[in-house]
């Protein structure tokens, strides 16, 4: 896709995420705005997969989300790449809803190959799909995405421990690397220090995406990542973003991380993000 194009889809996908949440005054916008060109980029223009959905996902890239209470970025993308019809996005967190508040996989939403949301647990699951590609002699590649306060939670550092042991090398774990969490900045809550330095210390490589909202650094920075794989080290992207992006008064603070905007906040947050692909 072009770069335009490739703008024009995350602004839809933030309009997206937005109208979800609000519709049902419930659900996680600020990482998931945060996210939105993350998102974009990887299905639109880095993985290769196919919405035509096998669970198995033999002979094409797979995609893991960890921080799974930013559903609503992943549902948007996933219906508007296709996997399933956009208008089941009206259905997030419904009752009986396959779209609920964190992914499930008991409805069999196409595009979700795990449930997610008890965070710091998705790295060990990314991490034994990748050993299986292997064994599968599947050359594709497993890419995963966490949140920074997530690293907080201890198994984390037991799977970063394993990967690089294993050399477990067709695996891209990026990190949403916001400095937000759900009490406060990550400073506050709990500091996690230098994680370049750390994973590195785990024997990972890093790459560092320092406009983690910018499309072209972030085409980049994974293009870069998919070129470490296969030289017998797992990789970590520290992906900097900005929780909120897009909507100006969301930005920069963890205040919006499970709050829904009021009904003119909606109108004010669309305005800044003018409909490009049509709304659902």
């Amino acid at each position: 896709m072009k770069l335009q194009e490739l703008e024009d889809f995350t602004t839809q996908v933030r309009r997206d995420i937005l109208r979800q949440v609000h519709k049902v005054n419930s659900g996680h916008p600020g990482g998931s705005l945060g996210c939105a060109e993350f998102f974009t980029v990887l299905y639109k223009e880095v993985m290769e997969h196919n919405p035509n959905f096998d669970m198995d996902g033999k002979n094409e890239d797979l995609f893991f989300l960890s921080n799974g209470h930013i559903s609503p970025v992943y549902y948007s993308v996933l219906a508007r790449s296709g996997y399933f019809p956009v208008e089941e996005l009206n259905t997030f967190r419904l009752i009986d809803s396959r779209l609920q508040g964190h992914p499930t996989t008991h409805e069999g939403l196409p595009g979700v190959r795990i449930a997610s949301g008890s965070l710091g647990q998705g790295m060990s699951v990314a991490l034994g799909a990748a050993q299986a590609k292997k064994l599968n002699k599947d050359k594709h590649l497993v890419y995963s995405l966490h949140g920074d306060g997530e690293l907080q939670e201890g198994q984390n550092w037991e799977a970063i421990m394993y990967a690089a042991g294993k050399k477990v090398d067709n695996l891209i774990a990026t990190v949403d690397y916001n400095g937000q969490q759900i009490d406060g900045s990550t400073d506050q809550v709990l500091p996690l220090g230098d994680l370049k330095l750390k994973f590195e210390a785990f024997g990972w490589e890093v790459v560092e995406i320092e406009e983690g909202n910018n499309i072209e650094h972030i085409i980049k920075g994974l293009q870069l990542a998919k070129s470490k794989t296969g030289q017998g080290k797992p990789i970590c992207v520290l992906l900097k973003t900005v929780m909120g992006n897009g909507v100006d008064f969301m930005m920069h603070t963890h205040a919006w991380h499970g709050k829904a905007p009021s009904n003119e906040q909606l109108k004010e947050a669309l305005s800044q993000n003018p409909e490009t692909l049509g709304d659902y």
